[in-house]
């Protein structure tokens, strides 16, 4: 009965809509016996999402290789050996067709994303056809290219675009030990354009990075105390891809994995939590529970960007062995 008075106080304290979190309470949720924090968010995602539909998104390199930035978990920079070359952007057409297919094919979310550290004026005519193509299509919009100003924002906007996706990746604490090049407040700036151009914020992290277990919570912290917690939450586990700083980085373990997306669900009642990359390395089990814990957002496709994703036929199958269905199209 002692525990149960504990966790009865521990969960009136959960801050409300209007309050903000703050590491303490959200520490206090996430140490939670984890039958009872599974619980806790399980009912939460009840309360705001159908929990047997997860969305189904597709996400394409529209310009893969080269850029300058140094996240040390990325292919894509040119400071790693990585041994990826450098693209140039695709045509607009290219990106439609690969658009179509992917709507055929039962998603409803198709990402774009260019290897930049913001784009450059030469680039945005083709940016903005492609927004405008994918949408007429019927499709929700994503772009993530990097940097933003108000202007580029306001323009994408314009376009029809959905969602901008601008990971923070990490805690504040920890955010220089990933990336130099690109400071902490620069991210919160791109998100502030995207939002106040009126485009829904997508915006997560990545896990297993050698964080402990206070960044990841601090890193949840900073998102759920946004002027607005981001419309889309992807949670990545870290791929180690050999050539870039953390190619040898030990794996976080499952558990705490998936105490992350429960935390996630708690703290962002409302908002997709996506299980983004790294399920390759998840067993079915291991994402059967992040699907209970409140993840409702995957990406499909054998590819994202350029890391294995698990193949649609393997996905069908574990969604038929949940009893889980594709989440339809929101009504615009």
């Amino acid at each position: 009965m002692d525990a149960e008075l504990q966790l009865n106080a521990t969960l009136r304290a959960i801050p409300g809509a209007s309050s903000e979190w703050n590491r303490e309470a959200a520490q206090a949720v996430y140490d939670l016996p984890f039958n009872d924090l599974l619980f806790r968010a399980q009912t939460i995602h009840r309360k705001n999402f159908d929990p047997n539909r997860v969305q189904l998104s597709r996400l394409l390199s529209i310009k893969t290789g080269g850029c300058p930035e140094d996240c040390g978990y990325c292919s894509q920079s040119s400071h790693h050996q990585s041994g990826l070359k450098a693209s140039k952007l695709m045509e607009v057409q290219r990106v439609i067709a690969e658009a179509r297919k992917a709507r055929d094919a039962g998603a409803t979310r198709y990402c774009m994303g260019a290897a930049w550290r913001s784009p450059k004026e030469r680039d945005m005519d083709a940016v903005i056809a492609m927004v405008e193509g994918v949408k007429a299509l019927g499709m929700e919009t994503c772009m993530t290219l990097g940097m933003l100003d108000l202007g580029q924002a306001q323009r994408l906007k314009q376009a029809g675009l959905d969602y901008y996706n601008h990971n923070i990746d990490t805690s504040e604490r920890y955010y220089s030990e990933i990336i130099s090049t690109r400071t902490f407040a620069e991210r919160l700036d791109t998100l502030a354009n995207v939002r106040d151009s009126g485009i829904k914020v997508c915006c997560g992290g990545i896990v297993g990075m050698g964080e402990e277990k206070a960044d990841r919570i601090d890193m949840l912290v900073t998102l759920a105390n946004l002027p607005e917690p981001p419309d889309s939450v992807p949670i990545n586990m870290l791929i180690p891809i050999e050539g870039t700083p953390l190619g040898e980085a030990e794996p976080i373990e499952p558990i705490e994995f998936v105490r992350t997306i429960a935390l996630a669900r708690i703290m962002m009642p409302k908002s997709h939590v996506r299980l983004s990359a790294g399920r390759t390395a998840m067993s079915d089990e291991m994402q059967a529970l992040c699907f209970f814990a409140g993840a409702n957002s995957i990406f499909v496709g054998d590819t994202l960007l350029t890391a294995e994703n698990p193949g649609e036929d393997k996905d069908s199958a574990l969604f038929r062995r949940l009893g889980i269905k594709p989440m339809e199209r929101e009504a615009q």
